[in-house]
């Protein structure tokens, strides 16, 4: 098992998660491309979001830093720097680069939380977020990975699969709960967010 999968965390700590989704496809609303209409929903979508007086480009910015509690791989994700020392504009990359060496020895007890924290915070904070999601109602939102390069859809989303659309789709799920409750539940360990101090200028 590759040191990068999820799917091994989600079924130690998280089994509510673990499992795979059927979906009928014409009922769902796909996330795509940050530039499609449902792109908001996307944790890439260019809705900046503030903690503790540090704004973040998008939610993912601020779940890839939650895996680290050391100043040296937050402030080059920052300057999105890889270990390599190369530029690099995709956060989640930039933040692999430091996984094997500073990644938190909790992050998979506490990755479920830690995206729901991020889109709690999105969805208080971006008025076309929340609009986007009431915009759903009665639809199934689904992450679409039909253009990823895998066999079987990660852990986050779905693919096809005759006329429906298939997979674990946590994120989806997750946007889904956001949606119907208003609010996501979670538990945070209490250094969670220490490192948002390394960013303060």
């Amino acid at each position: 098992m590759s040191f990068y999968s999820i799917a091994p965390f989600i079924k130690k700590y998280y089994p509510e998660y673990y499992s795979i989704e059927t979906y009928p496809a014409d009922k769902c609303v796909r996330i795509l491309k940050v530039e499609d209409k449902w792109g908001v929903l996307s944790n890439f979508g260019r809705t900046p979001i503030n903690v503790d007086g540090v704004t973040f480009k998008t939610s993912e910015h601020l779940f890839q830093m939650m895996k680290f509690k050391d100043r040296y791989p937050v402030e080059r994700i920052s300057n999105n720097i890889t270990y390599a020392g190369k530029k690099c504009y995709q956060v989640k990359k930039t933040a692999k680069s430091y996984e094997k060496e500073y990644r938190r020895d909790d992050w998979g007890s506490m990755i479920v939380d830690a995206i729901k924290f991020c889109l709690q915070t999105k969805y208080e904070q971006s008025e076309e977020f929340r609009k986007a999601l009431n915009e759903s109602v009665g639809c199934y939102i689904v992450e679409d990975q039909t253009s990823f390069p895998k066999k079987t859809p990660d852990t986050w989303g779905v693919k096809p699969d005759g006329d429906n659309l298939v997979g674990p789709n946590l994120l989806g799920r997750l946007l889904m709960e956001l949606r119907d409750n208003g609010r996501l539940e979670y538990e945070l360990p209490e250094d969670a967010l220490y490192f948002i101090e390394f960013l303060k200028k």
